[in-house]
Order: structure tokens, then sequence, then C-alpha cells
């Protein structure tokens, strides 16, 4: 880690607070929160403890937010959380990272995404399973198409389509909480579902991380904020804060208007609520907004998704690595669009939304734990390192993010054991692909 003070040195610090804010929204809303109700509130029990579901994700959303945010400061490179493991534990912890990242997290994201947006489309159109298959794959093909011959035309549409998510969350809010006549929507007795139970609140709380997920790029910015030790916390608190006010907001709203059993039915929960509020002319025109969120936010991770495999393949870390860190005529990584395509249309082919989010939260956190736990490391390892910021009341926000992640965890391999277990395996195929690409480079070494 020597070369870290002098990478620091060489950041712009141009970024200031409501810009800071402004991008923890645009990352992290997406499409969790038009399509999670009835998973949260069938899997917590009751409309109450659904609620509480989407406010502990918060909080420990938050909790771990704050603590990288630290790491990510006191190394501001450029890789995310595939450096600050490598950098904090070790290579292969890292690859592994990278690995998942490239097999599960990209292609299943993209997957589950494209297949949300193919199910709010069946609210303008009748599609049969199949013909739901064939336009989700025609969605990411094309959207991988338009980043393969332009990264800066896929940039402009993140612009437009950050705006337009928030037209649709809006209308719902305000109208649901105004216009909601459904009696019983928080503490009625048509409330409970089942009774309460620690594993179904901790399968609850898997489904409100997919709404928060992307909230670990927040990190990614601390080298350049203009007063990163003032900055960053507020812009990590103020946003997130906003966001699970309105994660709650359109929740709240949602039940009001919807009775619960009708809500854990639904598979678009938010649609079939603008229906019931505006009638089909008016909530045609709320689903379409949430189809452009959607399809905004999957045009993001194809734009961004494919950059750590590159990365990897550049530094020689990945298989093939001399193909799939070639470039196209266009700039851009076309043999690693090409890959995450084809992994993600067999998601498409084998997964449903929630399947497929759940397999990605549920690895994805693995990491996470590592991070968060890799504060310790840092604090006490590297202490010569310049520090920026700091996590505020240490170590206790560090500790409520790792004792979250455990607990959701523990929790997805009760209620989601053969998810868990095939998300594991994938991730642990990376050891032996790992020792053979560091096998052919002692080879190459040796023979130089």
């Amino acid at each position: 880690m020597e070369n870290i003070k002098e990478h620091n040195t060489e950041l712009k610090r141009e970024i200031s607070l409501s810009e800071a804010i402004m991008i923890v929204i645009g990352v992290v809303i997406g499409s969790g929160i038009f399509f999670k109700a009835s998973v949260v509130f069938s899997s917590a029990g009751s409309t109450f403890y659904g609620l509480m579901a989407w406010v502990v994700g918060g909080f420990i959303t938050i909790s771990s937010a704050l603590t990288i945010a630290e790491i990510a400061a006191a190394i501001p490179k450029t890789g995310g959380v595939f450096i600050y493991l490598k950098e904090l534990y070790s290579e292969r912890l890292a690859f592994l990272y990278g690995w998942m990242q490239t097999l599960i997290y990209v292609p299943a994201v993209c997957a589950a995404l494209s297949i949300v947006f193919v199910t709010q489309a069946t609210y303008f159109i009748e599609l049969s399973e199949m013909e739901q298959k064939i336009l989700a794959i025609a969605i990411i093909i094309f959207l991988a198409t338009l980043n393969t011959f332009s990264t800066k035309a896929g940039s402009k549409l993140n612009f437009v389509f950050t705006i337009a998510k928030l037209v649709p969350i809006i209308i719902i809010i305000t109208f649901g909480l105004m216009n909601g006549t459904n009696p019983a929507s928080i503490t009625g007795d048509e409330s409970v579902v089942s009774p309460f139970a620690v594993a179904g609140f901790g399968a609850a709380i898997l489904g409100t991380l997919w709404a928060y997920d992307g909230w670990v790029s927040v990190g990614n910015i601390a080298g350049e904020l203009k007063n990163p030790q003032r900055d960053l916390p507020r812009a990590i608190i103020i946003g997130l804060s906003v966001i699970i006010a309105v994660y709650l907001l359109i929740n709240v709203a949602i039940v009001k208007v919807m009775p619960i059993a009708d809500v854990i039915s639904s598979e678009k929960a938010a649609s079939d609520a603008a229906v019931v509020l505006f009638g089909n002319s008016g909530a045609s025109l709320v689903a379409a907004g949430i189809m452009i969120s959607i399809f905004g936010a999957l045009n993001g991770y194809l734009l961004t998704g494919v950059r750590i495999p590159y990365a990897m393949a550049k530094e020689n870390l990945f298989p093939y690595a001399s193909t799939f860190s070639k470039l196209s005529k266009f700039g851009t990584p076309l043999n690693i669009f090409i890959f995450e395509v084809i992994l993600s249309i067999l998601y498409v082919l084998s997964g449903s939304f929630n399947t497929l989010t759940d397999l990605v939260v549920f690895v994805v956190w693995i990491f996470f734990v590592f991070i968060v736990a890799g504060i310790f490391i840092l604090r006490k390892k590297f202490a010569h390192l310049p520090k920026p910021y700091k996590v505020p009341l240490y170590p206790f926000f560090p500790i409520v993010g790792i004792l979250g992640g455990i607990y959701i965890l523990g929790s997805t391999l009760v209620t989601s054991t053969q998810n868990a277990v095939i998300g594991i395996l994938i991730t642990l195929t990376g050891l032996p692909v790992y020792a053979i690409i560091k096998k052919n480079q002692n080879a190459n070494s040796r023979a130089n």
C-alpha cells in the first residue's frame, strides 16, 4: 500500500455536498422500490414488520456505508471493493469478489432488471412466459449493443432516467397517502399474514437490501469530495435517510391503497396501486414511468458492470486475459460485453426476479461483511495512512454493519438454502481458476 498516498494527491476534489447527496440517491433508487413489496410483507408476517424491515435494512445499509466510506477515503483508488479487499486482505479474496461480480452479480442483476421490465410491460400488452423471456433478452442485447458502440450515449441515458424514476414515486406517494382508504393498512386485523419469525424477518430485510443495492458505490467518490471528512458522512446520512423515508412512504401508500393480501399476491404492486388510484388510463402513465426507471437502471448496470472483469483482465487476473482486455475500435470492452450478455441470457432463461435478486444480495453481502470488518485492519495495520474521514461513533457503526450482514446471511441460509448454496459454490469455483492463473504467471516469469 506504499503508493496510496501518492495516488491520493492526484484526485481532484470537485464534488460538493449537494452533488454527493444526489449521487447517493441516483445510484441507490432502482427497481426494488416498485417490486419488492410482496416478498417483504409476506416474509415479515405483517405490514408493521414489513415496514420495520425497510427501516432495519436502511440502518444496516447506512452503518455499512459509513464504515466503508473511511476505507474509501484512505484508499481512493478506482476499483472499489475489489481494491479494498486486495489491499486489506489478499489478492485471492479480491479475485473471488471479482469472479463473483462477473459470473453472478452483473449478469444476474441485468437478468433480474430485464425480467421485471417485461413484467411491467404486461400492463400494456399480454405476453406469454416465453414471450416475456424473449423480450427480456432482446432488451439486454439492445442496451449492450448501444453501450458497445458508444459509452457516451449510454451515459447520457442515465441522466434522463435518473430524473424520470422519481416521477412515479412522487405520484404514488402523494395520491396514495391522500386517497388511500384501506382501514387495516397498518394495524388492522388483516395486517397479520403469519406469526413473526426471526428467519422470516431476515428474509424480509434481504428483500429490502435489493432496493438499497448500489450504496457501496458511494465510497468511490471519497477522494473527489471537496471536504470528505465533513461531506462524505453527511452525504451518506442525508442521502440514505431520504431514500429510507421515500421507501417507507411508498410502501405505506401501497398498503393504504390495497389490502395486504393483494399486495402479497401482486408481482407489480406499485402499478396495481396506481390502477386503484387513477384507473387504467391514469395508471398507464405511472406504469410507463416505472418502466423508464427500470430501463435506466439496467442501462447503468450494463454500462458499469464490465469494469471489474475488464480491470482484472488488464492485470492478467482473468482467464483469457488477452482476449477480454482488448477494446473494440469504439474504445469499449466488446468481448467482456459479449461474455456478460451471454451469462445474462442464461439467467433470464433459468430464473425469476425474486430468485435472482436474493441470490445476488446474499453473495455480495458475504464480501460486504469482509469489507466492513476491514475497518479494524485499516485502523491497526495501516494507521500511517492519511484518513480525511473517519466513521463516527466507532466501533458502533462497523459492528452494526457486521452483525446485520451476518444476520442476513444466516437468515438466507435458513429460508433460501438452495440459492445460498448455489451462490457460494459458483463463487468458490474461482479458487481453482485463480490457482491456474497464478501458476501460469509464475511459469511465464521463470521463462522470461
